[in-house]
């Protein structure tokens, strides 16, 4: 008896497991998205979102330490991105300067200021008009990693194209 209540309680357990609140995908929702059984697109991004220039464009470029010069995968990024901001005009950004926990505060927002402005200067000398970009350093106040490493600092350093929405 006792067996039959284990072998049902498992059997139970194993059905629950198995349920799925998540709507079945049905359909073709375009651009690689799938619809699913209330109409809802899921996995597609909107073309000329802040999610679309992210995922499929990207939105940071890297410095090394001390530095504020873009090195040729930074201006190879940066192209990418000026295309993507001529094909959206109404398009405005926000380039971010962002730095290491090394020196002090006042050092990073400087070099923080400097690191956006150099990105800001390269998309303008690429065409995107001046006016649709703005300027801001949070020198290290925002880490993407908190670690005390070289990999880690390396993150930190970055100039980052928000798409304002």
């Amino acid at each position: 008896m006792r067996l039959k209540m284990i072998s049902a309680m498992a059997a139970a357990l194993l059905l629950a497991a198995c349920a799925s609140d998540e709507p079945v995908a049905t359909g073709d929702a375009g651009a690689g998205g799938s619809t699913t059984t209330d109409g809802i697109s899921q996995g597609a991004v909107t073309p000329g979102s802040a999610e679309d220039f992210q995922q499929n464009v990207g939105d940071r470029v890297f410095f090394a330490l001390d530095r504020y010069d873009l090195s040729a995968e930074a201006q190879s990024q940066l192209q990418k991105q000026a295309a993507w901001l001529q094909q959206y005009p109404a398009a405005t950004v926000t380039v971010e300067g962002h730095c290491d926990e090394r020196g002090t505060r006042e050092y990073n927002l400087a070099l923080g200021e400097r690191r956006a402005n150099a990105v800001a200067n390269y998309l303008t000398a690429l065409g995107v008009d001046a006016g649709r970009l703005s300027v801001i350093s949070y020198g290290k106040e925002r880490p993407e990693c908190t670690d005390s490493n070289e990999g880690c600092w390396a993150q930190n350093r970055r100039g980052v194209t928000a798409v304002n929405q």
